[in-house]
């Protein structure tokens, strides 16, 4: 494909505002740019105007899938910004905008791609499907919805889009975010024995929750330890007044040697206990995901890593990431090696000033496409 035209696909999509919604804005810019072909698009809608989108291309062969979010994290304070956050700037060789690095110009790339090979003419030995997913950055649910209903279940291996600077990322940490309730009765400050204060069971909650998270000191020889932020807490309506509600936050990053489930059970058993002391707690999870488990022996990682380095001649390293992904949902649709591999470096993700190097996204567009050939190849 010609420069521009690569280049106007990546444009366009980061012009789309789909900071956390309207994906669907995303969805049917996609679906234009395929419509023209013989392939199979279905749109998967998760709720009013956000929809994920599943394109197909070939008919036979090892399926290959390419996933990549349409959502980008709001813009912030635009006056962080140097250029408008959603008119793409050409400056110095970059793109400027939001979504330029998590994770449109990923998308764009493997979109570039599976136009070539539709365009190449060429019989497809194989096949590849695009996976465009709504709500990544606040919680996989798109990823989530697409595996529920099938459509990851019969991939032969996956490749997640996100910036890795064109490492392979072969492992990543997961993620608990968790919100504690507190009630209390609300009473004059100058009574406090009449009341119940709210904060306080959860001051206790916090000390215990993170005296037994740092207790966890097993080191996964990859992702490190684990970690946990007691991240935001709130109560009270004002100063003289007994709080009756009061509420706390937390994330915790999760390590194979420490799965999800272990820590559920252990912070609901904090929860129980301070409740049989008086307390009156309650806790809840907010798009919880497991690690992704090391995909380093996989060949398709190794084929990427080799694809990089000979087609593309770049530098490439397995790497681990202490952020989740939808690999985190994807991984459970069945029994086959994912990696995260991206054009952009990633250094300016979800900050004022977000770019893509255009080298960089115009190699990413060549290397989804070689990376296509060598899987199909290597898999017949």
């Amino acid at each position: 494909m010609e420069k521009a035209r690569a280049l106007k696909i990546l444009t366009d999509l980061m012009a789309i505002n789909s900071a956390n919604d309207h994906e669907g804005v995303v969805a049917d810019y996609l679906t234009s740019l395929f419509k023209q072909y013989s392939v199979q698009i279905v749109r998967v809608t998760y709720s009013a105007g956000r929809d994920n989108l599943v394109i197909t291309i070939g008919d036979h062969g090892p399926l290959l899938g390419f996933s990549g979010h349409e959502d980008v994290v709001s813009a912030g304070e635009l006056s962080n910004w140097q250029t408008p956050p959603f008119t793409p700037t050409f400056k110095d060789d970059k793109i400027y905008g939001r979504g330029a690095s998590d994770m449109k110009s990923g998308l764009a790339a493997m979109v570039v791609a599976m136009l070539d090979l539709l365009e190449s003419g060429k019989d497809l030995p194989g096949r590849i499907r695009l996976l465009a997913s709504v709500g990544e950055e606040t919680g996989e649910y798109g990823a989530a919805q697409l595996v529920k209903e099938g459509y990851a279940s019969d991939l032969d291996g996956l490749v997640i889009g996100e910036p890795s600077n064109f490492d392979v990322r072969v492992t990543h940490k997961g993620v608990i975010d968790y919100y504690v309730y507190s009630q209390g009765v609300c009473v004059h400050s100058s009574t406090p024995e009449k009341g119940k204060n709210a904060i306080m069971p959860l001051i206790s909650f916090a000390q215990a929750a993170q005296q037994l998270m740092s207790s966890h000191q097993k080191q996964d020889p990859v992702l490190g330890s684990l970690t946990h932020v007691i991240s935001q807490i709130h109560g009270g309506s004002q100063i003289n007044s007994v709080p009756d509600r009061a509420w706390l936050s937390g994330n915790i990053r999760t390590t194979p040697l420490y799965p999800n489930q272990q820590i559920y059970a252990e912070l609901e058993r904090i929860v129980a206990d301070l409740n049989e002391q008086g307390a009156q707690l309650n806790i809840r999870y907010s798009f919880p995901e497991v690690p992704l488990p090391d995909q380093s022996g996989s060949k398709l990682a190794k084929l990427a890593r080799q694809v990089v380095e000979q087609k593309i001649g770049r530098p490439s390293q397995f790497t681990a990431g202490t952020g989740a992904t939808d690999a985190s949902e994807y991984i459970q649709a069945g029994d086959f090696p994912i990696i995260i591999l991206g054009p952009a470096a990633g250094t300016t993700d979800h900050e004022p000033n977000e770019f893509v190097e255009i080298a960089a996204y115009l190699d990413g567009c060549r290397l989804y496409q070689e990376l296509a050939w060598e899987f199909w190849n290597s898999n017949i």
